[in-house]
């Protein structure tokens, strides 16, 4: 004759069953939230940002217009340098040492509206950069290390000597990578100062600093890469990329 289970021990059996399909569930609900932040939202970054980048493209290669303000005697005003607003596309980064053709759009802002379009955001505070095509000044940059397009991810592979290129409508900025700092406070705004603090430069000139989270997969601290102006090159009708590039 088949006997029959104790009471308790039934229930506890189902509890436990119970238990264990919630952790299941748990941890399914737990991977698709870990594919979602570091796949889908590199897939939907890079998406978005391509498009942004193609339509800077095209802008460029948009006529200026023919005629001065008053008619066509009149005299043409001496063009300033360009005026961006939050969230502008100004150009593009590229560093050589994060893979090749590697390229990043360039926009004005480090807020997550910005970042999380799978870009390079340039600084506006507690310092704003220095544009390139300033005489002197820290052109300062900050992308995310993963997802949300992870343009940076691989950014500790950049290493003193190292070329670092913005490309503008009109010329190639090309740096050249001087100091690195692997790891410091999140709250080390020094890193990102007009002569930053730790990169060994003493005095002002044409700087650039890149910025990101680390260790991967955290925000816990920073790490910079460091590098001053090596040349300007005019852009050619090709776009004929410097010599770092090719």
């Amino acid at each position: 004759m088949r006997s029959t289970p104790p009471v308790g021990r039934g229930r506890s059996a189902v509890l436990l069953g119970v238990v264990g399909e919630l952790l299941i569930t748990a941890g399914l609900v737990l991977a698709l939230f870990v594919a979602y932040s570091l796949w889908w939202t590199d897939v939907l970054a890079d998406s978005r940002s391509g498009r942004a980048g193609e339509t800077l493209r095209h802008s460029w290669a948009a006529p200026a217009a023919s005629a001065a303000p008053g008619g066509p005697g009149a005299a043409r005003p001496a063009p300033g340098p360009p005026v961006y607003a939050a969230g502008d596309g100004l150009g593009f980064l590229h560093v050589p040492a994060l893979g090749r053709g590697n390229q990043t759009l360039i926009r004005l802002g480090t807020g997550p509206d910005v970042l999380n379009e799978g870009v390079a955001g340039v600084y506006q505070d507690p310092y704003p950069a220095a544009m390139p095509w300033d005489g002197s000044g820290n052109f300062t940059l900050a992308a995310h290390r993963d997802g949300h397009g992870a343009k940076f991810h691989d950014l500790d592979r950049v290493a003193k000597g190292d070329a670092i290129v913005v490309e503008t409508r009109d010329s190639w900025y090309v740096y050249r990578v001087d100091a690195t700092l692997p790891q410091t406070s999140k709250y080390d705004t020094g890193i990102i100062a007009p002569v930053p603090a730790g990169s060994g430069y003493r005095e002002p000139g044409r700087y650039i600093t890149l910025t990101t989270c680390t260790p991967v997969y955290t925000s816990r601290y920073r790490m910079a890469v460091w590098g001053s102006l090596v040349r300007v090159d005019p852009v050619d009708a090709a776009r004929t990329p410097p010599p770092e590039l090719r």
